[in-house]
């Protein structure tokens, strides 16, 4: 029987030891195995899942959420929402980390595990390296990743799918399969049928080496990201670096650029992309990444007190609906963030 602690990163369980840790699960195979392979690795955890009510067995999938929950005596927070009708990864990423985050500050979480593997490493590689990018881009996120105020952790980024398929088929685990995953009308599907798979099976001893290699080479160059719901900031370095950095912080929302956006937004740091995101500059040479709802209603005292804090005129609508003190906090926050890190 395959040992746990051959599928998890040791750095990973390393910072889950001892800490209050939440899942995010979803009832997927690679979810799934992680909810059973930490617990094989004694680390003590919660669970959240999101129901966008996609699929016929959307409800299904969180009551199993519920029923692992109670089984192993573990908290488990549910929401259930409307699937978003446009921008849908966007929207639903929104929604997903909005939830988590609102657990992790009202339960005091230290850490946010998501299930992320080696596959998805690769496809995601393969994608973007079609399509032209830097090393940050190519290689993704990597196990630990520091938000503002909470760690996320990825400890299944060493495991390839097939062994976490093995895993489960081993100990005869329940799983929801997404049936949307093998639709190659989507390109991720594409790539992952045509490509990535059959690579991983020949080569997977050498991609995650390569990874690591890569891993290390990228964090000479990077740059740390302040995030607050779906808003991104990060500081200003060269229009090179400041390029690939908006191409990762619309990634983290969902939205993927192309080189012709990229080349147009770098021109002036002011720009609305997709009709629905804004990318911005303040005077401080932050650069401000988030939604844009042009539509949002802003009094004069709200408008005044943005342009008091150096928030962007972009940015303010999508943090008009929280109100001037949820503003301010978010001033008081960046501005700690970016201190510590000058």
């Amino acid at each position: 029987m395959q040992e746990s602690m051959g599928l998890l990163d040791n750095v990973s369980l390393e910072a889950l030891r001892g800490k209050k840790n939440l899942l995010a699960f979803s009832g997927g195979v690679d979810s799934t195995a992680l909810f059973f392979l930490l617990m094989e690795s004694g680390v003590e955890f919660d669970i959240a899942i999101v129901n966008y009510n996609t699929r016929e067995s959307s409800k299904a999938e969180e009551e199993y959420a519920k029923e692992l929950a109670n089984l192993y005596s573990k908290r488990c927070f549910a929401l259930s929402v409307n699937s978003p009708k446009k921008n849908f990864e966007a929207e639903a990423r929104r929604i997903r980390y909005e939830f988590f985050e609102k657990i992790i500050k009202e339960h005091n979480y230290h850490n946010l595990i998501t299930a992320h593997q080696l596959n998805d490493r690769l496809e995601w590689f393969l994608m973007r390296l079609s399509s032209g990018a830097g090393l940050s881009e190519l290689i993704g996120p990597g196990a630990i990743s520091q938000k503002s105020s909470y760690t996320v952790v990825r400890p299944l980024l060493r495991a390839s799918r097939d062994e976490i398929y093995d895993f489960l088929k081993e100990r005869n685990i329940k799983y929801f399969e997404d049936s949307s995953n093998a639709d190659s009308k989507y390109k991720r599907n594409h790539f992952r049928a045509e490509f990535a798979l059959p690579f991983m099976r020949a080569y997977k001893d050498g991609v995650l080496r390569s990874f690591e290699i890569l891993e290390g080479e990228a964090s000479l160059f990077k740059t740390r990201f302040f995030e607050k719901g779906a808003l991104i900031a990060f500081m200003s370095k060269t229009k090179e670096i400041d390029s690939v950095n908006i191409s990762l912080a619309l990634k983290k929302l969902g939205y993927l650029l192309s080189r012709a956006q990229r080349e147009e937004i770098i021109k002036n740091y002011d720009a609305v992309v997709g009709g629905a995101f804004a990318v911005s500059k303040n005077k401080k040479g932050i650069i401000f990444v988030s939604p844009y709802l042009p539509s949002a209603k802003m009094d004069k005292n709200f408008r005044e007190l943005c342009r008091i804090l150096d928030i962007p005129s972009k940015q303010r609508s999508y943090l008009a609906a929280s109100g001037a003190d949820v503003v301010r906090q978010l001033a008081r926050e960046m501005e700690q963030f970016f201190a510590l890190r000058a």
